[in-house]
């Protein structure tokens, strides 16, 4: 079979992240997480959170047309698309304060907790079938880890 559109590979790999050879969904989340703590630095809190939105709304999107792009080639929710992973981790970083990294590797460490247990409705979404139900469990694990942030920002 042909080699598939450079593109989607390109963004369904997050940026090559999702041929890390151990653990490539760790490692898109990293490179999320990575890229919302540079953004940390040089935006304000406010504006942060608006492009942080953008991310999630945005790699949502290219998200489920590189899936559907890639799935011919790599099947329906191959492990090297991490798109999915990226747009997770960052619903969480929408609360997290930028005066501590303590912040975004906690949502990081919740997102891959939700993400690879799939508690609480997430595993039937990932058995769905199709480009946008890769991002939507995804997006189920960055839910539930951003309540818990909001729950620990609102305790502490």
């Amino acid at each position: 079979m042909n080699r598939p559109p450079l593109l989607p590979v390109i963004f369904g790999t997050g940026f090559g992240s999702g041929f890390c050879p151990i653990a490539p969904g760790t490692a898109g989340a990293i490179l999320a997480t990575l890229i919302w703590v540079a953004l940390s630095y040089v935006m304000l809190p406010s504006t942060l959170i608006v492009v942080t939105a953008v991310l999630i709304v945005l790699s949502t999107i290219v998200g489920t047309w590189a899936a559907g792009k890639l799935a011919p080639y790599w099947g329906s929710d191959p492990s090297r698309v991490v798109i999915d992973e990226m747009a997770g981790v960052w619903v969480p970083l929408l609360a997290a304060p930028t005066d501590s990294l303590w912040w975004p590797l906690t949502c990081f460490a919740l997102f891959r907790f939700f993400d690879i247990l799939k508690p609480l409705g997430i595993r039937a979404l990932d058995r769905r079938e199709g480009p946008f139900w890769v991002m939507a469990d995804d997006l189920a694990a960055g839910a539930y880890s951003l309540l818990i942030i909001l729950i620990a920002r609102w305790a502490i």
